[in-house]
């Protein structure tokens, strides 16, 4: 196998202070782009409405990866299914990809709302969501997916 090194063009400021399953929306954060790079790597940003994060399950360990078929959350209700159909820290390089809303630029600050990580993530990278690079066609899945996840963007009262 190959391996990549990586390092982290930012870091996730304020927001979710704990890791949840739950109740992501509402919560503001920061993208804080790191100084070693020059603020024109941002120009034009603030045009879009979201961004494509990805980021890094900072807090798991690697004894967390689980190479093998479970049922999500724990839940026998839902079916077992492989490490490449979950989308949590126990895939093998522990990495994430959301899709926050852009609120505003303040020089290497990025304002976001939506975004699901924690304080002090580091952000491996980051891109203007672009509409036309989105699913094509129709999208399909199993119902356990949007059973397990109604509850996701609620904010921490009950509500969307």
């Amino acid at each position: 196998m190959a391996t990549y090194g990586v390092e982290s063009i930012a870091t996730v400021v304020g927001g979710h202070s704990r890791v949840q399953d739950d109740y992501q929306s509402g919560i503001q954060s920061v993208i804080r782009l790191n100084d070693a790079y020059p603020l024109e790597t941002l120009q034009g940003i603030e045009e879009f409405s979201h961004l494509t994060v990805t980021w890094r399950f900072h807090m798991a360990r690697p004894e967390d990866v689980q190479l093998h078929a479970r049922s999500p959350r724990g839940n026998p209700r839902w079916p077992a299914t492989g490490t490449f159909v979950h989308r949590n820290h126990r895939r093998p390089n522990q990495l994430a990809t959301s899709y926050p809303r852009l609120l505003n630029v303040e020089g290497r600050d990025l304002l976001v709302t939506d975004l699901d990580a924690v304080d002090g993530t580091p952000i491996i990278d980051l891109a203007p969501y672009f509409e036309e690079m989105g699913p094509r066609g129709e999208v399909r899945q199993p119902a356990w997916p949007g059973e397990m996840l109604s509850m996701y963007w609620l904010d921490a009262s009950g509500r969307p």
